[in-house]
């Protein structure tokens, strides 16, 4: 198998296409390679890589089905559920902090203020 083909960016030739581009036109790469690359120079780091994909190749996208639109809405609600107060905080919780703001902001002792 050869190296990939390498383009500058915004030159690469028509019938290529990155995986945002191809779900704008309702398409995905359907288990086909990397056909081609785009690189950006940057001056102080190595440069912005993207991948292409060929379009010709690409398959349509498979639609959302009632049972996948429940698990994904079970998914998010699940996010949303804050562990230490059983509460849905209207937000997707915070990794870092684990909990809803207002239980990470609350002291052990009951006070207010930050422990961070």
């Amino acid at each position: 198998m050869g190296a990939l083909p390498v383009f500058r960016w915004r030159l690469a030739p028509d019938g290529y296409a990155t995986r945002r581009q191809l779900r704008a036109l309702g398409l995905r790469p359907g288990g086909q390679d990397v056909a081609a690359q785009l690189e950006r120079p940057r001056r102080r780091r190595g440069p912005l890589v993207a991948h292409l994909y060929r379009v010709d190749l690409a398959v349509p996208v498979r639609p959302m089905t009632p049972a996948r639109r429940a698990a994904l809405a079970k998914a998010n609600a699940a996010r949303r559920l804050c562990p230490s107060c059983r509460r849905d905080a209207g937000y997707v919780i915070p990794t870092s902090l684990g909990t809803c703001v207002p239980c990470a902001d609350a002291d052990p002792d009951g006070s207010e203020g930050s422990t961070r």
